[in-house]
């Protein structure tokens, strides 16, 4: 199909990824969707999703709806007479009368080997399940939850030392990649898709605060995968107290010493050297740590600034 009209529905900088290279690629969609912007940073200022400050850059078309659920948005959509929704990472769910009004349905670009790690964070679920590998589906969108069939999967390896940002930004250029390469065979039928194995399905759910705690009762090697998979959000923690005060004490780099044997949470060392923490199993080193209100510290800067220690 040549000059198909496409509609990009999409937020953050994932989608961004796949929206930039369809523009590159000379397939700028007839509009765009994302999220109404929304309180970001310690002001709790409104701010533009990425891509919508792309689109506007563009002159690309600009939806904001707050919802799909309604008649006005399903009216909306048709207008627009779409061949093909493209959705990355958007955030709102696709009720079937929106799924339908695209002459070839609508297209994800998820990031994970669909069926494994549906769902809002797959990021982070392979990281935290220490998988070896993860990558970018394309898949036909349908009423479930990433269930439906999917036309072609590519694959990387997961570094050792990875945070889910660094995958991240890997995925999203390995997304936009696969789907310029794969977009006009799934268009012309040379690509058929495959149905997913349920059976082999598992799930990501949406990442609240709480869950980048760290346990200290956990072994090492579990939780130098929980600093990694939240960062850079929300930010791996531990509470501590420094005189009568409680401290929120953010984790963005650690390493894991083995050969550690004390109290879980207590630490094994605390000066210039090194922050370790003994865990359930071995120990971490704390390699740059954070204080509410400061900035991102080495270990050897950050024991200059309070003792955790006493």
């Amino acid at each position: 199909m040549n000059n198909p009209r496409i509609v990009f529905a999409g937020t953050p900088e994932f989608a961004l990824a796949s929206l930039t290279a369809l523009v590159d690629a000379g397939q700028a969609p007839v509009a765009v969707y994302t999220q109404p912007d929304r309180p970001a940073g310690r002001g709790r200022r409104l701010t533009a999703s990425p891509v919508k400050r792309y689109a506007e850059e563009c002159g690309i078309r600009l939806l904001q709806p707050e919802t799909l659920r309604d008649d006005a948005a399903a009216t909306e959509l048709a207008s627009l007479q779409p061949d093909l929704m493209i959705v990355a990472a958007y955030g709102l769910l696709l009720p079937q009368n929106i799924l339908d009004t695209p002459q070839h349905g609508c297209l994800n670009v998820h990031a994970s080997l669909l069926p494994r790690w549906r769902g809002a964070a797959p990021i982070q679920a392979a990281i935290l399940a220490a998988d070896a590998a993860t990558g970018v589906s394309l898949m036909r969108m349908t009423a479930g939850l990433d269930c439906g069939p999917v036309f072609s999967e590519r694959s990387i390896a997961i570094g050792d030392g990875e945070s889910a940002g660094q995958l991240h930004d890997r995925l999203a250029a390995i997304g936009a990649r696969l789907l310029i390469d794969d977009l006009p065979k799934i268009l012309s039928g040379e690509l058929v898709a495959f149905e997913q194995d349920e059976s082999l399905a598992t799930y990501a759910g949406k990442i609240k605060k709480q869950d980048a705690e760290l346990d200290w009762t956990l072994a090492a090697e579990d939780l130098h995968r929980h600093v990694r998979a939240y960062n850079p959000a929300p930010g791996a923690f531990f509470l501590s107290r420094a005189g009568e005060d409680e401290l929120r004490v953010k984790v963005w780099q650690a390493e894991v010493i083995t050969g550690i044997d004390a109290t879980a949470g207590s630490f094994v060392q605390y000066d210039n050297e090194a922050i370790i923490v003994a865990c359930a199993r071995d120990g971490l080193r704390l390699t740059v740590l954070q204080l509410p209100g400061k900035r991102r510290v080495s270990a050897r800067e950050f024991v200059a600034q309070i003792d955790l220690s006493r």
